[in-house]
């Protein structure tokens, strides 16, 4: 038992939000929306002027070719000047960066201090990079896969996860404020919702459309590795921190929850 109590300790320590603190972190959370603003804009370079394919190239590694722009008829869209392929991928960075700026302005009531800015940025921008790097390299680009004829199978499925899921996480995290906006439910468990489903079914939608965006860039192999990791990393970090946070501010409401909807992240399986 001795064990475990440093092993909590370190759990807590990379858990990057400070639960049930409502207080105001206006530099952190401007610098979180600033940092999460400019990853489309970096995205956007790595495709239309292959930003940082030079080292691609200098370690041996060929890059699909550009492909032909899109004529929407859009005149926003069509300057953008990317293939059909690449304009969906921005669109999935614009899409993730929108979602987590709406759910840190207008959803959370959670301080976002500097240290968890900078991270939880950080993070996300990196495996866009990593997601939009896989599919430019020839050896690993989705867009090679099967015919490659598009749309490629991995952005058809890789595409639905990543709607699916983003709205998931979204609407999960609405109907939870919503809930929590109401005087009458303070020190209330939110069970309703989405969240009949899984307990953590924000973690369910956040896994789900971070694989299928990295399956739509990176291919099914991609999609697998980045899948296994999140419910991994779920698993063995966030959910213990939840549950343990639930537990002790909800007492017997989250016991009941927990029997009442016994899967923590996967709907039918765990």
């Amino acid at each position: 038992m001795a064990d475990s109590v440093p092993e909590k300790k370190e759990l807590k320590r990379l858990d990057l939000i400070t639960r049930g603190d409502h207080g105001s972190t206006p530099l952190g959370s401007a610098l979180f929306v600033a940092l999460r603003a400019l990853d489309p804009l970096l995205q956007y370079q790595i495709f239309a002027n292959g930003f940082g394919t030079a080292l691609l190239h200098g370690i041996g590694l060929s890059t699909v070719p550009q492909g032909l722009p899109v004529q929407t008829g859009l005149a926003l869209v069509d300057w953008l000047g990317l293939s059909p392929y690449r304009l969906f991928l921005f669109g999935m960075a614009v899409g993730s960066m929108l979602k987590q700026n709406i759910w840190l302005l207008f959803i959370s009531k959670d301080p976002m201090p500097v240290p968890a800015s900078l991270a939880i940025s950080s993070y996300n921008t990196i495996l866009n990079s990593l997601n939009n790097y896989l599919f430019l390299c020839t050896a690993t680009s989705a867009s090679l896969s099967g015919n490659a004829k598009f749309p490629q199978l991995p952005l058809i499925i890789g595409g639905t996860m990543y709607v699916v899921g983003i709205l998931t996480e979204l609407v999960a995290e609405i109907q939870r404020a919503a809930f929590k906006r109401d005087p009458k439910n303070k020190g209330r468990a939110y069970t309703g919702g989405l969240w009949q489903v899984a307990r953590h079914v924000n973690y369910t939608g956040y896994s789900l459309w971070r694989a299928g965006y990295a399956m739509a860039g990176g291919g099914f192999t991609f999609g697998v590795l980045v899948a296994s990791f999140l419910v991994f990393d779920f698993t063995t970090r966030a959910v213990p921190n939840v549950d343990e946070y639930c537990t002790k501010r909800y007492g017997q409401d989250w016991v009941d929850f927990k029997i009442k909807v016994p899967y923590k992240i996967l709907p039918g399986i765990y």
